[in-house]
């Protein structure tokens, strides 16, 4: 392979410009010496055309490599080339516009109705200030599917009168409407209760000016998460809204309805959970068709 100094420089502007650390620098390196080795000529990289970029990505595909893997290399070359571009080495990108292979979507890690009420379970024998807030905050993100940023930043007034809704504002500033349960507005009452007179939000810091920290409550809820027989790694905010969400959807919810709730700008963002509705669909078949295989003796 023919040593490219246009590689060097492209390491260089990463380390100066980026702060890119040495194993990220390592990282680029390794994948342009792929593809060096891949063209498996003397010309340097920098002369690449993008038929020899399409042609390696679709090498590594057949190797039987990791979509993101792939999708890392590609970038890389990406990358590399478009700083040529703007240095003036190459007139264009060839591998602009070679497309990287699709990522399997991951589905949304929730847990099971019973291990919600172990956890509730859980939070209401938890004692002192701490424990009043573990149960709020997990009767209040799970009857909500609130996100934890948006739930920490509710004032202390916040859940104070018999109102069935609450008006939050989320992302962008934009406001929606969430019905709330009467097990979120007692165990809100309980909290503010305990909680210093002049706190500002319901979820009070150390600081009584201030919200709790993502961080600290993440932390109550693996306690709660231990008390309840839990594996603490599989609990966090996001997991109770993601159960949320499973779970109206198992109950007859429909997408548009849950977009609303949960504040998503895009219905494709909510189209994450129907593997539920799959699922749902499956079962109504198999229980109302006629011609569903039917267990014996029924």
């Amino acid at each position: 392979m023919m040593p490219d100094s246009r590689v060097e420089a492209f390491l260089e502007m990463l380390a100066a410009e980026r702060g890119a650390a040495a194993n990220t620098l390592a990282a680029y390196q390794a994948d342009l010496d792929d593809f060096s080795s891949f063209l498996g000529r003397s010309a340097p990289v920098s002369r690449a055309s993008a038929a020899e970029i399409a042609g390696y990505v679709q090498s590594l595909g057949s190797s039987g490599m990791a979509a993101r893997t792939q999708a890392r290399r590609l970038s890389a070359l990406k990358q590399f080339f478009l700083f040529l571009l703007r240095e003036g080495a190459r007139a264009d990108n060839p591998a602009a516009e070679v497309s990287a292979p699709k990522l399997p979507k991951s589905l949304p890690k929730y847990l099971s109705e019973s291990e919600v009420d172990a956890l509730l379970d859980a939070a209401r024998g938890m004692e002192g200030l701490p424990g009043l807030k573990a149960q709020a905050g997990l009767e209040i993100l799970y009857s909500t599917g609130l996100r934890v940023t948006e739930m920490l930043s509710l004032r202390a007034s916040a859940l104070t009168t018999d109102a069935m809704m609450l008006l939050v504002k989320g992302k962008g500033g934009k406001e929606r409407m969430i019905p709330l349960s009467d097990a979120a507005r007692q165990a809100a009452a309980a909290l503010r209760a305990a909680s210093p007179a002049k706190a500002r939000y319901l979820f009070a810091g150390r600081d009584i000016s201030q919200p709790m920290t993502r961080q600290g409550f993440a932390l109550l809820l693996k306690q709660a998460a231990i008390e309840a027989g839990l594996d603490p790694a599989r609990l966090s905010p996001h997991v109770l809204r993601h159960s949320f969400a499973s779970h109206l959807l198992a109950h007859g919810a429909d997408l548009r309805a849950l977009q609303k709730l949960l504040g998503h700008a895009d219905i494709a963002t909510t189209e994450i959970y129907t593997h539920v509705l799959a699922e749902r669909l499956q079962k109504l078949v198999q229980a109302h068709h006629p011609l569903a295989v039917k267990p014996a003796g029924g």
